[in-house]
């Protein structure tokens, strides 16, 4: 599986911001989607995860505590992308953003170490 990111800029605090992650080969709706940042100085960390596509319209979605409520992750299986929509924007969520993909569940993708493919990182910076 390769990942292409993209959607990153620069917005002032409370604009919105989405995330493309495009993944190649037919093989990456059966993995679970997700997107890790690293700020400056920082470790990479993780954001969100959204299941495999299962045959049914529903997933499985973990966030991290501190995007709950402001950041949506889901995904177009025709197009074999997962989008991260990002609202009301902080300076703290100044980052690069990661897209990232594994075999195992949406719940394991919140270990980084279990991370098996990884696209490119795009710079969001949000301005106070």
């Amino acid at each position: 599986v390769q990942l292409q990111a993209s959607g990153g800029g620069s917005v002032q605090a409370g604009g919105s911001l989405r995330l493309s992650c495009v993944g190649s080969g037919r093989t990456f709706n059966a993995v679970s989607g997700g997107w890790f940042r690293q700020a400056p100085g920082k470790e990479r960390e993780f954001v969100a995860a959204i299941s495999r596509y299962g045959g049914l319209p529903s997933y499985s979605i973990y966030y991290t505590d501190n995007v709950k409520g402001r950041f949506t992750i889901s995904r177009d299986i025709a197009k074999n992308t997962v989008y991260l929509q990002m609202n009301s924007l902080n300076p703290e969520n100044t980052a690069v953003y990661y897209c990232a993909a594994d075999p195992r569940t949406a719940q394991d993708m919140r270990n980084i170490r279990n991370i098996q493919y990884w696209g490119q990182g795009t710079q969001v910076t949000v301005s106070s």
